[in-house]
């Protein structure tokens, strides 16, 4: 979908946060004639959309990485850099970098001595420097 998103010369406004309510509208801009290239542009337009206008509460610094299915989706990706103003970084396998996030701060507690037995509190825990 990504490469066929790529093709359109321009996108269709999805406006709709739920799926089914975006299902209508895709089907009513159908109706009205735009082409599917436009409409899948128009959807990564609207997710792009929406994940940066939630990562710009974290902050937006120069180096982005897109990590799950999304990145595999070149018009989605497209759709983020165009948001950010940059390109963005994307890992060679980045199905697996929550599992590898994850796997990480897992040794990291064993590493301090923080198993199952022992309390951990989230604020312990420094996800962000």
């Amino acid at each position: 979908m990504g490469d066929v998103s790529l093709t359109a010369k321009e996108y269709v406004k999805i406006s709709n946060t739920c799926t089914v309510f975006a299902e209508h509208e895709v089907t009513s801009r159908l109706a009205e004639g735009a082409t599917i290239p436009e409409i899948v542009a128009g959807l990564h337009e609207s997710i792009a959309g929406r994940v940066v206008n939630m990562v710009r509460h974290l902050g937006i610094e120069k180096d982005v990485v897109v990590t799950g299915g999304g990145a595999k989706n070149i018009g989605l990706v497209k759709a983020i850099e165009d948001k950010v103003g940059f390109t963005v970084l994307i890992p060679p396998e980045p199905f697996i970098t929550g599992a590898l996030g994850a796997a990480l701060l897992g040794k990291g507690f064993v590493e301090r001595g923080m198993t199952r037995d022992h309390e951990r509190r989230l604020e312990s825990v420094t996800f962000f420097r």
